[in-house]
Formats: C-alpha cells, sequence, structure tokens
C-alpha cells in the first residue's frame, strides 16, 4: 500500500487524498518507476536470451539451407531473413527494455483489440496463407506473419494489466475472473477457427499462468484448466486426421508410415547424434527426412548435430530463464510488472516443453516454435520484444 499512515490526530492533506484515490483505483503504477543500475538477474536473463538467440540462427542457416536448395533458393536465403527478424527483434527488445512498461496500461485495451483484428487476416483470400490444416498466417508481397503471436502478447498484457488494477477485488469474480474470461474465450475462438489448437493451448497457459500469479482463488483455476482441457479434447475428437495425429506418438511403431511419420523421423535424427553430435551441418534428417527441420522440429536437428551438449545447452538455457524470469517477477516493484514478468517467463517455459515434448515423442505435436530458436520471424520479433520486457521488470526489482 503506498499511502502513507497518518500520525494519530493528523487529517490527510489534500495530496495525501489524491494520492490514496489513485491508489485505490490502481493508477499510481502508471507514473514511470525509478531506474535503477543493471542487476546480476538482467544480465543472466539477457546473456542466455542472446545466446539462444545466436545459436537459433546457427541451426537455421544449418537446417533450412537443404531446404532452401530443394526449392531452387539460394541456400542463405531464409538464414539471411530470420537474421534480418533478429535485428528487428533486438531493436524491439531494445525499445520495451527503455520503455516506462507502466505506461503500456494506457495501451492494452487498444492493442488487444488490433491483435483480434488481425487474427480474421488470415481468411481474406489474397494474403491468407494455409499450412499443415491451419489457416493462420499471412503473407503479403516478402514479408509473412503469424498474427495470434502478437495476440499471446496482447492477451498477455491485457490479463496483467486487469488483474494488477484489481487486487483488492481479486476474490470477485465477477470483477476479475468473468472479464478476462470473456477475453480469453475470443482469443481461442479465433485461435481454433483458424484450426491452431497450439496457439490456442498456448494462450490458455498464459492467461491461467496470470490468474494463479495474481492470487485467483486455486479452486476458480483448476475448474477452468480442467474445462480447458476437456474443450480441448473435444475439438481434437471432432476430426478424424486431427486425433490420429494427435495421438501418433502413443503408438509410434504402427503410425510410423502415416501421422507418425515426423516423430519417428525426428526420434531417429535425437538418436544419431549420440553424446557429442555428429558435428555442425553433417545432420541427415533434414535432408527430407525431418520435415519442417528448419522451424517446428529444430530440436531434433540440434539433438542430431550436436548430440546430448547441444540438448542440455538448450534445455539449460530455457531453465536458466525460467529461474530468473520467476526471480524478476518476485522482486517486481508493483503488480502489474510482477504479473508481466511471470507471464512471459511461463509462455516461453511452456511452449518450449510443448515443443521438445513433441519432437522428442513424449508429447502430441501441436506445431508451436520452439521459442527464440526456431525459424520464424513474427515469432522471433515478438518473443525478442516480451524478453526486452521483461527485462525492464527486472531492472527495477526491489
Amino acid at each position: 500500500m503506498s499511502t502513507a499512515i497518518l500520525e494519530p490526530g493528523r487529517s490527510q492533506t489534500l495530496a495525501e487524498r489524491r494520492r490514496a484515490v489513485l491508489d485505490n483505483r490502481g493508477l499510481l503504477g502508471t507514473r514511470r518507476p525509478a531506474q535503477g543500475p543493471p542487476n546480476a538477474t538482467l544480465f543472466y536473463i539477457l546473456i542466455t536470451v542472446v545466446s539462444l538467440v545466436t545459436f537459433g540462427l546457427v541451426m537455421v542457416l544449418s537446417s533450412s539451407s537443404i531446404v532452401a536448395l530443394n526449392s531452387g533458393m539460394s541456400p542463405w536465403k531464409m538464414f539471411f531473413k530470420q537474421a534480418m527478424w533478429a535485428c528487428f527483434g533486438g531493436l524491439g527488445m531494445l525499445f520495451f527494455y527503455l520503455f516506462p512498461y507502466p505506461m503500456l496500461r494506457r495501451w492494452v485495451f487498444p492493442g488487444l483489440m488490433v491483435s483480434y483484428a488481425l487474427m480474421l487476416l488470415p481468411f481474406a483470400p489474397s494474403i491468407g496463407v494455409s499450412t499443415n490444416g491451419a489457416r493462420a498466417w499471412v503473407k503479403m508481397g516478402p514479408i509473412g506473419f503469424q498474427p495470434s503471436e502478437l495476440l499471446k502478447f496482447a492477451l498477455l498484457a491485457y490479463c496483467a494489466n486487469l488483474l494488477g488494477r484489481r487486487q483488492k477485488e481479486i476474490t470477485d469474480p465477477w470483477r476479475t475472473t468473468l472479464p478476462i474470461l470473456r477475453v480469453w474465450s475470443i482469443a481461442v475462438a479465433l485461435c481454433l477457427i483458424q484450426k491452431d489448437l497450439g496457439g490456442a493451448i498456448i494462450m490458455s497457459c498464459i492467461v491461467l499462468t496470470v490468474m494463479f500469479m495474481a492470487g485467483i482463488p486455486t479452486r476458480i483455476v483448476v475448474s477452468l484448466a480442467s474445462g480447458s482441457f476437456f474443450l480441448g479434447l473435444l475439438f481434437t475428437l471432432m476430426s478424424s486426421s486431427r486425433r490420429h495425429r494427435w495421438t501418433a506418438f502413443l503408438n509410434l511403431n504402427e503410425t510410423k508410415e502415416h501421422f507418425g511419420y515426423q516423430v519417428w523421423q525426428s526420434i531417429l535424427s535425437i538418436a544419431n547424434g549420440g553424446i557429442a553430435g555428429v558435428g555442425a551441418g553433417a545432420g541427415t534428417g533434414k535432408w527430407g527426412y525431418v520435415p519442417l527441420a528448419h522451424s517446428d522440429f529444430i530440436f531434433s536437428t540440434i539433438a542430431e548435430e550436436f548430440g546430448l551438449i547441444g540438448v542440455i545447452f538448450v534445455i539449460g538455457g530455457f531453465l536458466i530463464f525460467t529461474l530468473f524470469g520467476l526471480q524478476a517477477s518476485m522482486r517486481a516493484p508493483e503488480k502489474f510488472g510482477a504479473l508481466l514478468a511471470g507471464g512471459v517467463t511461463m509462455w516461453f517455459a511452456l511452449q518450449a516443453c510443448i515443443n521438445i515434448g513433441g519432437v522428442s515423442g513424449s508429447m502430441p505435436v501441436t506445431g508451436l516454435t520452439l521459442p527464440l530458436i526456431s525459424y520464424g520471424g513474427s515469432s522471433l520479433l515478438v518473443c525478442m520484444s516480451a524478453t526486452g520486457l521483461l527485462l525492464n521488470v527486472a531492472r527495477n526489482m526491489k
């Protein structure tokens, strides 16, 4: 509570009364916080992110050159495009690091509305693109992007703002849970219309994580999580092809020639890597055996070419990111920053777990990228920008 404690017998001044009203309305957080000097947590997050992005560029070059050659393009084309997006992502990271993040509150609702509108673009006949049965991409000339990546960021910021402002009403479902449920349902519905179940899963994870961190009663969070699980299961069972694709990992010996082919080949590539790997650029899975080896299945290329050492580097990098990201969240100066930092951290951690689980045959394949590493400009740009926001919160932690 930021309102000063009154001495016995002293009435509040006009300035103190104004400050109390602003505090009760959750508006004090819109002021720029005192910018602290860079600290160890900030540097650990920054070094980890830069290392993962750099390693991802190397792996994109290794895995995409064959795909590009087979398509009649320069073997450098995808790498140069990814490097360009990494530069834009670096600018986005710098912007959100320097931007006074409490001011983001005044833009969360317009940003969410714009993100909803962008989700309709893939259905435009001239610019919408379908990939693997999902119509979730937009291509305008040489530029292509996936609107759901931006929606993840906008949805996180909106939920963090609403729950941060209404901390005193956190147990009132009409003031907290229901407003969050409305925007969450719209976001998930837009993803499902695009047949992008992976995007819907990550958005649900982001919202549920922020609700739990904000202090929403556990019984409500668990009920919503259970309901989301059964709705996702129902959506999967509604299509036979989707059902077979999602259950293929349960019996790869029987499905490896059809629905489980990609996962089976991915496991073979991972096994081929051994301890030290076959060497950078020497992997064979990317030669058409593992589809999407440069994007969704880039982890299999890493495991084959760098072996267990590469696997430990990637998983260890995300563990370090998660550890220090949660530390920044717990020591944030106010609730909005804490929810932003926690949401970004768990977004990356859960998406990495789902991606690696699918590639290794431990979970269904969802079509999600490996954050900061997989080929994909919109994913890299949004992830690096979200990292800048996390660094901003880490710089101001108590």
